[in-house]
């Protein structure tokens, strides 16, 4: 069966950086359209990056130009690089994996999640 699992969460100030995994088994995932989404008490699920099974990535507005999303495949990983974390970006953040891209927000294949969270 396919498993996700992340890591790399944890508490930083403002400005500060992390490094997101998402370790993906019982698939090649290279093939796959993947996703890091964020969610909070307050908001619903959000998109924050996606990558394409052609390499293409997008990212949330909120997040251009801070947030990186990348991939190893000869460790079948995923990656989110996180720069200048602001407070706003506190969340429980999720990986998620598809064949598709246009239904990776409603994947059936997701993280448990890892936490995040941005305070001085």
């Amino acid at each position: 069966q396919v498993q996700l699992v992340e890591s790399g969460g944890g508490s930083v100030q403002p400005g500060g950086s992390l490094r997101l995994s998402c370790a993906a088994s019982g698939v090649t995932y290279n093939i796959y359209c993947m996703g890091w989404f964020r969610q909070t008490q307050e908001k619903e699920r959000e998109r924050v990056a996606v990558f394409g099974p052609d390499g293409s990535t997008s990212y949330a507005v909120s997040v251009q130009g801070r947030f990186t999303i990348s991939n190893d495949n000869a460790k079948n990983t995923l990656y989110l690089q996180m720069n200048s974390l602001k407070p706003e970006d506190t969340a429980m953040y999720y990986c998620a994996l598809d064949l598709y891209c246009y239904r990776i927000s409603t994947a059936k294949h997701w993280g448990q999640g890892t936490q995040v969270t941005v305070s001085s």
